[in-house]
């Protein structure tokens, strides 16, 4: 198996962008080219929104998080933030509802990032990173799972490991406290699954976070450069890989209760994805271990 891991390894997935991602459509439709987390920020908070086929339930998420993200400003002038939805290849309306959020709020506050090919939530993720101006930068699911106010959170989580190495530290939402009642609505197969994938996140990758996989994270601006500069799995265990490579890199992370509800329309397929994602579990651990992948950094072009 560790040959088989090691053989496989694609080294680095590709960080180029295709020439029409170097790029957005403004609130006034014309065309300005994508910032670069490699500049100096300008921004507090970016919000980073990945997006495949969300045009039902994108909406709820946008109208809770920027009601929450104004009424802020409104208390504190001096903050600013913005929110970077990154269509990841959809095949329905995503960007055009994205779009009429751009145009209420601003491109300032509201950019769609429209990527040419489904590159998996992971790779979405990575492109709103690398295109955010904030200090702190959250990743935040489409569906509105968890409640945005909860990012008061997450940020105290963040704030309460300071002093920050190299200015580097992650918080992440959980959902573990509500283990039981969500066990109490599974059937035993969908549990069984759920304790398996647990336990390979514990034994092979993660083991001081019990949830990896809730998508509200908040990292510093340096955090967040370092660990998806580093990535290597696109699709659904790439939150895990994110913490594996954190815990290497010994940057601090706190793991902070959330409030979260399940919204139908999940893109996971129960059986399928949990197979995928125990081999790519599998394949994390022996690809490090094995030297087939390194903790490098690259610059996206």
């Amino acid at each position: 198996i560790c040959m088989i891991a090691h053989v496989t390894a694609v080294k680095m997935p590709p960080l180029h962008r295709q020439e029409e991602e170097k790029f957005f459509v403004n609130s006034e439709g014309r065309k300005e080219s994508v910032p670069s987390i490699h500049d100096p920020p300008t921004k507090e908070l970016s919000v980073v929104v990945p997006s495949y086929n969300e045009e039902d339930r994108l909406p709820l998420m946008m109208d809770e998080a920027l009601d929450f993200l104004e009424k802020r400003q409104k208390r504190d002038p001096s903050f600013t933030y913005e929110v970077i939805v990154v269509d990841d290849g959809s095949k329905d309306q995503t960007t055009k509802v994205a779009m009429k959020y751009c145009k209420k709020y601003g491109s300032d506050k509201v950019r769609v990032l429209s990527l040419v090919k489904n590159r998996g939530k992971g790779g979405a993720v990575r492109m709103g990173v690398f295109s955010s101006r904030g200090k702190k930068i959250l990743m935040a699911d489409a569906d509105g799972a968890t409640k945005f106010a909860d990012i008061e959170k997450v940020e105290e989580g963040l704030k309460n490991l300071q002093p920050w190495p190299n200015q580097m530290a992650i918080s992440c939402g959980s959902r573990a406290h509500l283990e039981k009642d969500s066990i109490a609505k599974r059937s035993y197969f969908r549990t069984l699954l759920m304790y398996g994938f647990h336990f390979l996140v514990w034994f092979l990758c993660v083991k001081e976070i019990r949830d990896t996989q809730c998508g509200f994270k908040l990292f510093t601006r340096e955090a967040a450069l370092r660990t998806f500069s580093t990535l290597h799995v696109e699709r659904w265990a790439f939150d895990v890989e994110l913490l594996y490579i954190a815990q290497h890199l010994r940057i601090p992370i706190a793991e902070v209760a959330v409030n979260w509800t399940e919204i139908e329309g999940s893109k996971l397929v129960p059986f399928w994805s949990w197979l995928q994602m125990g081999r790519d579990l599998l394949f994390i651990r022996l690809r490090y271990m094995t030297g087939a992948w390194q903790l490098e950094t690259r610059k996206c072009n």
